[in-house]
């Protein structure tokens, strides 16, 4: 990525950190933190970190070591946890780091210990069957002689209304004072929604804080923070019964002026939005004067084709915002939320404002 780039990810400051605020409200007395994995789920780890540490933020989690270090020191008072443990080829990095491993097995528990390593955290699973160590594990004393910090736990379908919630937040419950844990955490983005039953000491949101809509709850009160935008490199005009991009997959009903943007696939915006004769509902756009246009074709690795007919004096170098509302976006497109977050590509360059 170089400065001046002809696209880039405009990112919302008080956005995210207005939803951090919201969330931390609804976690009631519990400690909001921040999941910056994946980098700062795809708008940067360092820029997400500050501006959420500035605004009260303590406790930040992300996904390998390689991430903790590439994220480097953190604000005074902050902490930081792995969430994916400690392999044998992170032992040395992780004992001299100050983050926290999260340990998640039998052999990660009893790697620590051998190794002396000091605070950590522990995943227990109650449901999700992918991470963490059992309640017949902890019962049998596997976690004795650990200094742990915080005991976690993962909802497996906190984005929906069904039995496992309240089952796997029962479960985790029970874990209360059993072992020497400061802390118990549970909820993520959509598990603060269900109520502060799910908070206990900790939340730990993810998709929300960057403009993700993880239930109906969070609608009204979670706005968007990142915005794709991409220059003009070409304007032309599409005769009628014209067709435009690979394999003729749309044909023009009338006369259409066309900008030509630099952005595609290659940069995360995917083949998902493409509109075709068979399949008309694509991605869009937003020019500066506030009217909207759409896709026509195929997205290419590095190009699209948008209508501009209403842009008014549209020009070659002009910035044309892309439609990038998550929860829209991920329904015209069939991408998750998550998906068309951490999918930006590297050639965007990411501008705070």
């Amino acid at each position: 990525m170089i400065a001046n780039s002809p696209s880039r990810v405009r990112i919302d400051r008080a956005a995210l950190v207005n939803n951090w605020r919201w969330l931390s409200k609804m976690s009631g007395a519990a400690a909001c933190g921040a999941a910056v994995k994946a980098d700062g789920y795809g708008l940067g780890a360092r820029g997400v970190v500050d501006a959420l540490a500035a605004a009260g933020c303590r406790d930040f989690f992300v996904a390998t070591w390689g991430e903790a270090h590439a994220l480097g020191a953190l604000p005074e008072g902050a902490s930081l946890s792995v969430l994916h443990g400690v392999r044998e080829a992170d032992m040395a990095y992780a004992l001299s780091s100050q983050a926290r491993p999260t340990l998640n097995s039998v052999a990660q528990v009893m790697r620590w210990k051998a190794a002396g390593g000091g605070i950590c955290d522990v995943m227990v699973d109650t449901g999700m069957n992918r991470l963490g160590i059992s309640e017949q594990h902890i019962a049998d004393g596997l976690l004795d002689g650990l200094a742990i910090d915080t005991l976690m736990s993962h909802l497996a379908s906190a984005d929906e209304d069904v039995p496992l919630n309240a089952e796997q937040r029962n479960r985790f419950a029970a874990l209360a004072g059993v072992t020497n844990a400061k802390r118990m955490s549970l909820a993520n983005s959509a598990g603060i929604c269900l109520g502060t039953d799910f908070a206990f000491d900790l939340t730990r949101p993810g998709l929300a804080l960057y403009g993700g809509i993880a239930r109906d709850e969070a609608q009204a009160h979670i706005v968007q923070v990142a915005y794709p935008e991409a220059q003009v490199l070409q304007i032309r005009m599409l005769r009628a019964g014209g067709s435009i991009g690979y394999n003729q997959m749309l044909t023009a009903a009338k006369d259409t002026n066309v900008a030509i943007l630099n952005i595609g696939y290659a940069d995360g915006y995917l083949r998902g939005f493409s509109s075709t004769d068979q399949r008309p509902k694509g991605g869009g756009v937003r020019f500066a004067n506030g009217t909207t246009g759409r896709v026509l074709g195929r997205v290419s690795m590095d190009l699209i084709a948008v209508s501009c007919d209403a842009a008014g004096d549209l020009s070659e170098g002009d910035w044309v915002s892309i439609d990038y509302h998550l929860a829209t976006a991920a329904a015209i497109s069939g991408l998750s939320q998550y998906e068309l977050l951490t999918g930006l590509g590297q050639r965007l360059e990411r501008v705070w404002v």
